[in-house]
């Protein structure tokens, strides 16, 4: 009788402990392919390495992408990236059973450290609008995917906002609580639609501590809640501008952050840029394998994914760091591969 019970208690154990491990959330491996329906229109499709076409939502998964992020833009001009074409995106992930990160750019074009541009629509608003306009623009987009079935799991407030966003008005060098009100504006919205969605706010270079510390502590001070903080690492970037001086120290240093900012702020952080120079293939794999790496095992479960920014794009483009030469994926993307297979 007592061998039964232990051997019921061991299988009961085993069960356990498997279904423990299978809710857990897994490391995400994401591609930004917000470029995808922009290429097409021009023509430009996506083969995989047997020269086949394949739609890039699908190629991403095979390659081992779990999850897609993308873009939106306010009212741009051609129409790609916005709300819209968004939803054509996203289906396209919720059909393959990807989740999808919604980076809100807050802008009718490219927002980024060097350009935080307000949508034309807004430029004549006072800050309370603006908050307004911008709170509802995020409501109006997540209701489309909600409406959609779309799996959000995550929404960024802003896209690197690392001087604030929406200039001059929430410049945070020069106004920066109306930065803290409208990224609280935004936030609030989010959860409005998605309250089980994670918060991003994004800056950029990851490696960088005392920025991820002034920023941060500022929206703490001023009662701003986040979920998640989202990083971009690019050591060609970092490289080039003298902020360090190899793709080593970018990656150590990069962990080191990540490690300190879920000590200080008790919140997860995703890289959700990244990429290398597709020009040279070989060591690009070599860093986004490292990172992957790094990121899964030497953070203590802070870090909880990688997305490589616009992999899709040529290496002969005048962009250089996608992940793709000659519409076909490079090795860099065999790192996604190996990584899921782990």
């Amino acid at each position: 009788m007592k061998a039964k019970y232990r051997t019921m208690s061991l299988v009961m154990l085993a069960m356990t402990i498997f279904s423990t491990a299978k809710s857990e959330e897994p490391f995400w491996l994401g591609a930004d392919i917000s470029g995808t329906t922009a290429d097409e229109a021009r023509g430009h499709y996506t083969m995989n390495s047997d020269s086949i076409r394949v739609e890039t939502t699908r190629l991403m998964k095979d390659y081992g992408i779990n999850a897609i992020r993308l873009r939106v833009w306010v009212d741009p001009k051609d129409g790609f990236s916005s709300p819209g074409d968004v939803l054509e995106m996203a289906s396209r992930a919720r059909d393959l059973g990807m989740p999808v990160m919604i980076d809100f750019h807050y802008s009718d074009w490219w927002a980024d450290p060097g350009k935080q541009n307000p949508p034309a629509a807004w430029l004549d608003l006072t800050p309370e609008q603006t908050a307004e306009a911008l709170a509802d623009h995020t409501r109006q987009t997540l209701r489309k995917l909600k409406d959609a079935d779309v799996d959000v799991r995550w929404v960024q407030i802003g896209n690197e906002t690392t001087h604030g966003f929406l200039w001059p008005m929430a410049n945070i060098h020069e106004n920066p609580h109306n930065y803290t009100m409208l990224t609280k504006a935004g936030a609030t919205a989010a959860k409005e639609v998605f309250p089980e969605a994670a918060v991003i706010v994004h800056l950029d270079n990851g490696f960088d501590q005392e920025l991820y510390d002034r920023v941060f502590d500022l929206l703490k001070a001023d009662g701003v809640e986040w979920d998640m903080i989202g990083m971009s690492v690019y050591p060609f970037w970092a490289i080039e501008g003298g902020s360090e001086p190899g793709a080593i120290m970018t990656l150590v240093d990069t962990m080191a952050n990540i490690k300190h900012l879920k000590e200080k702020y008790g919140t997860d952080i995703m890289i959700v840029e990244t990429g290398v120079d597709a020009r040279d293939p070989e060591p690009g794999k070599e860093f986004i394998a490292a990172l992957i790496k790094a990121s899964r095992t030497l953070t203590d479960g802070a870090c909880r994914g990688v997305f490589y920014w616009a992999p899709e794009t040529d290496a002969e483009a005048a962009y250089h760091l996608g992940a793709f030469s000659n519409g076909r994926p490079t090795v860099i993307m065999d790192a996604f591969k190996e990584a899921a297979g782990e």
